[in-house]
C-alpha cells in the first residue's frame, strides 16, 4: 500500500512539475539549426532586463524578444558567440549576464564575505585572549562577614 502511495505521489509530482518554457516564438527561429542552437545557447545565458531572473529565452517580455532578435540577427552577420555577448554587454550592461564575467567588480561582490569572515574571526580571537579571564572576587569585611553570620543564624 505504502509503495502504490509513493508511486502515485511521484507520478503526480512528476506530471505537475513545472516545466521551463521556452518563449521563442516561430517566427523567431532560424532556418539554419546550427546557427540556431547557437542563438540558443546565448540568449540562455542572457537575462531578461523586464523579468531580471528568466533569461531571455524563457521570457516573453517584449524587450526578450527583441534581444533575441538581436542575437540571431547578429550571428547572421556572421558575429562569433562572444562578439555577441560583447555587444549586447556594451548596449546593456554586465547586469544583462546571468553569470557575471570575473573582474575586480565580481571579485570584491563574491570575495568580500571571505574576508569579512576572516576579520571577524580575529576580532574575536583578540577579543577573547584581551578579556580578563578570571573575575576578581570581592573579599568582605569583618563587619559584612559578621552581619552575613547573624542573618544565617536561626
Amino acid at each position: 500500500m505504502k509503495t502504490r502511495l509513493a508511486l502515485l505521489l511521484a507520478l503526480l509530482v512528476a506530471f505537475l512539475a513545472p516545466l521551463p518554457a521556452l518563449a521563442v516564438n516561430p517566427d523567431e527561429i532560424l532556418k539554419d539549426p546550427a546557427l540556431e542552437q547557437r542563438a540558443r545557447e546565448i540568449s540562455s545565458q542572457l537575462r531578461c532586463m523586464v523579468c531580471q531572473n528568466q533569461s531571455i529565452d524563457d521570457s516573453n517580455a517584449d524587450l526578450a524578444r527583441d534581444l533575441r532578435i538581436l542575437v540571431r540577427d547578429r550571428l547572421t552577420r556572421g558575429d562569433s558567440d562572444s562578439q555577441v555577448v560583447d555587444y549586447i554587454v556594451s548596449r546593456y550592461g554586465e547586469f544583462v549576464l546571468l553569470k557575471p564575467r570575473f573582474s575586480l567588480h565580481t571579485l570584491l561582490l563574491w570575495g568580500m564575505p571571505a574576508v569579512l569572515l576572516i576579520f571577524g574571526i580575529i576580532a574575536l580571537i583578540v577579543f577573547i585572549r584581551t578579556r580578563p579571564s578570571t573575575r576578581a572576587v570581592a573579599v568582605l569585611t569583618s563587619d559584612e562577614q559578621a552581619r552575613i553570620d547573624k542573618l544565617l543564624k536561626p
